[in-house]
């Protein structure tokens, strides 16, 4: 998929927009502060490195981000209809918490984590646009978000720390310590981990969905060889003998003798 330039302008400009309208002050200035100052890298980076996964396209990173925060709006609604205590956290801490799940996702201050990859065969074969740049340290994505967004003076509550911790759900092993545990006071004190995860789910899912359902259903069957009955060839008997005198099963052998 392919973003216009006006596209990726009007995704950046929403993104801004859920700052403005849902985090308060002084947050609000040090967060906006932050996305300023990298807003070049930001704006056109993909979602992913490889087209297999979602959104892996300039502009991808944003526009996904922007609906996780939708997804996470309507399933909090949704949580407290069906009974949930959503008083256990605050809207700004889910949006806070959305809007920067994927955060670590850029990199470092100096070195954004995706290049476009240099391995034509990788483009081709494994559908890798993107490669990781091996001059970025290691870290999860989890964890390089929350350092960028302490070391820049965004400071963050200790729901919106486990719920970013713990964005991609039991699909990151390092998460079953908060989310496999049985003991009741160790489980998670709020919904807001849980709500956020399934909108994180539910945006890749869509994703997926647009991006590879279309080429699914317009994928082209193998043609099948026709060819013309010859109602005057005489049929091989002694082959047709031999195929079936190897076949044991008397089910088998009247399928054939029909055929």
């Amino acid at each position: 998929m392919k973003l216009t330039a006006e596209q990726i302008q009007e995704n950046w400009d929403y993104f801004i927009q859920h700052i403005n309208t849902w985090i308060s002050s002084p947050r609000k200035e040090k967060l906006l502060e932050f996305y300023e100052q990298y807003k070049d890298r930001l704006i056109l980076m993909p979602a992913a490195h490889k087209k297999e996964y979602h959104n892996a396209f300039p502009g991808g990173y944003i526009e996904h981000v922007n609906r996780v925060v939708d997804c996470a709006l309507k399933l909090n609604n949704l949580w407290g209809e069906m009974g949930a205590d959503l008083t256990t956290y605050t809207v700004e801490e889910l949006v806070f918490s959305a809007i920067n799940h994927d955060l670590g996702k850029m990199g470092d201050e100096t070195n954004e984590s995706y290049v476009p990859q240099t391995d034509q065969w990788r483009r081709d074969k494994l559908g890798e646009d993107y490669m990781f740049n091996n001059k970025v340290a290691f870290a999860s994505v989890p964890d390089r978000g929350l350092y960028l967004l302490q070391s820049h003076g965004v400071q963050y509550s200790f729901n919106e720390m486990v719920a970013i911790q713990t964005h991609d759900g039991l699909y990151d092993e390092g998460n079953k310590k908060y989310l496999m545990t049985y003991m009741p006071e160790q489980k998670p004190r709020t919904c807001l981990p849980f709500v956020l995860h399934q909108a994180d789910l539910m945006a890749a899912r869509i994703e997926f969905e647009r991006e590879w359902l279309p080429k699914f259903k317009n994928s082209v069957e193998t043609p099948k060889k026709s060819f013309t009955l010859d109602t005057n060839a005489k049929p091989n008997l002694n082959k047709q003998q031999k195929a079936l005198s190897t076949i044991k099963s008397e089910t088998l052998k009247n399928l054939l003798d029909n055929i």
